[in-house]
């Protein structure tokens, strides 16, 4: 599933295009000013970007040309009429298309089509690898195991889906919210206690202190991470 991020400061435009990008099966990510859209593409999966130029605080030519210096994520300015000259600049700058307001719905959605297409051709996607080491932990997405110092450990299927997603993303810190969205698919209202009792589980079975963990590791007051173990 590719993840779009919505950046407009007019909350009844993010909420129409949530509505449409949610339809079509995306992710939907939401932001309301520039600063917010770089730190959300800082520390969620974003394939795509949907920016409206004019905003308080920093607008979306300056979120543009930030995201360039080490991003190539498509982004599509959503701009007004009479926003000729900032549109040019805004491609000149680095973004991809743009759409105007007020927009229609299908030429939105085959414009997010079309740039998803043309990054995912160009290679921008990099596939997710199939075999994952952390340290002494061996993850084995084809064959659906796991192993630690090389021997096989038995997990649940929530207690492996949980690992992998950290697994793919060593050093990035998920909040417990986060998680619960990404591995059980559901509104993660509550869930902060299902989450840390899987976490628990998971480190009584991988690491050898589970209370000194080397490699599951919680970032007080914002989530887990997972780290490389330092070596024996």
């Amino acid at each position: 599933m590719y993840n779009v991020l919505i950046c407009d400061d007019d909350k009844d435009i993010v909420a129409a295009l949530k509505i449409y990008l949610s339809a079509e099966g995306y992710g939907v990510l939401t932001a309301y000013n520039g600063r917010q859209a770089l730190d959300t593409v800082e520390k969620e999966t974003v394939h795509l970007v949907l920016m409206d130029i004019m905003m308080p605080g920093l607008d979306g030519i300056s979120a543009t040309i930030k995201l360039r210096e080490d991003s190539n994520i498509p982004i599509i300015l959503i701009t007004a009429k009479s926003e000729d000259t900032d549109k040019v600049l805004g491609l000149n700058l680095g973004a991809d298309d743009y759409i105007t307001k007020p927009f229609n719905p299908v030429e939105v959605m085959a414009r997010v089509k079309s740039q998803l297409r043309r990054y995912a051709l160009l290679g921008g996607m990099e596939k997710t690898p199939t075999a994952l080491r952390i340290g002494g932990i061996a993850l084995d997405d084809e064959a659906k195991e796991v192993s630690l110092d090389g021997e096989a450990v038995a997990l649940t299927p929530i207690e492996y889906s949980i690992l992998r997603l950290l697994m793919q993303n060593p050093g990035k810190v998920f909040s417990s919210a986060r998680i619960y969205e990404l591995v059980w698919k559901d509104s993660a209202f509550g869930a902060e206690g299902t989450v840390a009792v899987h976490i628990r589980h998971l480190r009584e079975k991988l690491e050898i202190n589970p209370a000194e963990p080397r490699y599951l590791k919680v970032v007080w007051g914002q989530g887990y991470k997972i780290e490389r173990g330092e070596g024996r």
